[in-house]
């Protein structure tokens, strides 16, 4: 990795988002975050180390104008673009049954998580290229399997796995382009101070899970991590799903 390896990160002043941006600025990269939450940024800003080698920025990931902006921003101060991780989202999956849900709350749903990645590739791609780069973006385990009343962060994050392997025939080889399914991540405290929670987990919470315990953002980041670097460079249009075995695990109710 050369020192001024950039990496631009969409949601990354909270949660997951948070959690990749700092183990990248740990392991020497320069990081870009960007969200539409300035107390969050403000938070994050102080949270994060390396501060000369971040730059936070105010963008909404559903408006194109604000994407385009955040990433030439992001280009013209550290003078490259080596990654990206589109982790914006909206992170509740939960909005009632489907015979109410309005237009509107299914067009955030949609504007947010998948949207916001296609802005990514639309407004990235070019600088992307000219490292041989590479995109992260954040699925889910909800794009394979569902409770109820979930339809459109299903939907969203469904599309953004088809969205990974159509975006890596078309942008390689110059770039890589793969998925991240998180299964249950814990990110109580990974929040801005106002929302923050203490993290509180049941027996029954960590046995459901095949590994032992409820994940955490680390796990997410590592993964992120590994993805972004020229390690994963065989890799690409993959879905990699993340979530301590629940996905494997059959469940019979007794």
């Amino acid at each position: 990795m050369s020192a001024n390896n950039t990496i631009y990160v969409t949601g990354g002043a909270q949660g997951i988002g948070l959690g990749i941006a700092e183990m990248l600025l740990h392991d020497g990269y320069c990081v870009a975050i960007t969200d539409r939450d300035e107390e969050a940024l403000t938070a994050a800003a102080e949270r994060l180390p390396h501060r000369d080698k971040l730059l936070v920025l105010t963008a909404n990931a559903s408006d194109e104008a604000q994407v385009a902006a955040s990433i030439e921003k992001t280009v013209n101060h550290f003078g490259q673009l080596d990654g990206m991780v589109h982790n914006a989202g909206i992170a509740d999956p939960f909005h009632g049954p489907v015979e109410q849900l309005s237009l509107d709350k299914w067009q955030a749903y949609l504007g947010t998580n998948l949207t916001g990645a296609f802005l990514c590739a639309k407004h990235g791609a070019k600088h992307l290229r000219q490292q041989r780069g590479s995109m992260v973006l954040m699925a889910s385990s909800r794009a394979l399997q569902s409770e109820p009343d979930t339809e459109a962060y299903a939907a969203s994050k469904g599309g953004i796995v088809a969205l990974t392997h159509a975006l890596a025939i078309s942008l390689g080889p110059d770039i890589r382009v793969n998925a991240i399914s998180p299964g249950w991540i814990e990110v109580g405290d990974w929040q801005k101070p106002s929302q923050q929670q203490p993290v509180e987990h049941r027996a029954i919470d960590r046995e459901q899970h095949p590994v032992g315990r409820v994940g955490t953002p680390s796990d997410i980041a590592s993964l992120t991590r590994f993805l972004l670097s020229q390690e994963a460079g065989f890799i690409t249009g993959q879905n990699f799903v993340a979530d301590g075995g629940m996905t494997r695990k059959m469940i019979y109710a007794e």
